[in-house]
């Protein structure tokens, strides 16, 4: 599939699946291209089922801590909740030096830092896909996209969110029937530094449902952000 904002996903893009294994993780994934997360150069990644790609180690947690988090790990949560693939949705990855694809995120990314040149050499993309949340009863589903991205020197992020239906699991006080209420998703990224950090504005707040119209580079749905140092 393809269309507003997400980049091409699933398997004929080449993309791996997850297991379907709630607060499952994908297997350590080997970069390609080093990628450079505030000023700390990594080389494995995970892509975690509860909408969180970690760098170094996976994460298995279900209810988001807002950001810096004390057990100094360092990771990218587009939409860190207690997702559940078994119920409904699947989550894909991969990395890529597809000409074509890195061509559309440079490009997207200049747009949006004009004054610093950029012409992307690797990225990884992670898809949620249609993703229901612990608990679900509903039908209710998300799907969103990160995708890291560096031309070796320079590092970026960036969060697409398509169709965000529900914020909470139903071990993080959520409602069965609605994904409402208890301990909403947390989006952001914590460098693992103490210091560098940013939690997404209304974050672990009933108004995260509306992060599809929301952005940083006015583009609803987009959040874009520099972070190799």
């Amino acid at each position: 599939p393809t269309g507003l904002l997400l980049y091409p996903y699933d398997p004929h893009q080449g993309d791996e699946t997850n297991p379907k294994d709630n607060d499952g993780t994908s297997e350590a994934i080997t970069l390609s291209i080093p990628f450079t997360f505030y000023g700390k150069t990594h080389q494995t990644l995970f892509v975690n089922n509860n909408g969180v790609i970690s760098f170094d180690e996976p994460i298995r947690q279900y209810i988001p801590d807002p950001f810096p988090l004390v057990n100094g790990h360092a990771f990218v949560a587009p939409f860190w909740a207690d997702e559940d693939n078994v119920l409904g949705g699947d989550i894909f990855y991969r990395q890529t030096t597809n000409p074509a694809l890195l061509e559309d995120i440079s490009r997207d990314i200049t747009q949006n830092f004009p004054r610093i040149p950029f012409t992307a050499t690797w990225a990884l993309v992670a898809t949620w896909d249609h993703v229901a949340y612990y608990g679900c009863t509903s039908g209710k589903s998300n799907t969103f996209q990160a995708v890291l991205t560096t031309d070796s020197e320079k590092s970026y992020i960036i969060l697409n969110y398509r169709d965000i239906q529900w914020t909470t699991g139903t071990v993080s006080d959520g409602d069965t029937a609605t994904g409402l209420r208890g301990t909403p998703a947390h989006a952001g990224f914590n460098s693992g530094d103490g210091t560098n950090f940013y939690n997404i504005p209304v974050s672990q707040t009933d108004a995260i449902i509306n992060i599809t119209t929301t952005s940083n580079v006015n583009v609803p749905g987009r959040w874009v952000f520099r972070v190799d140092d």
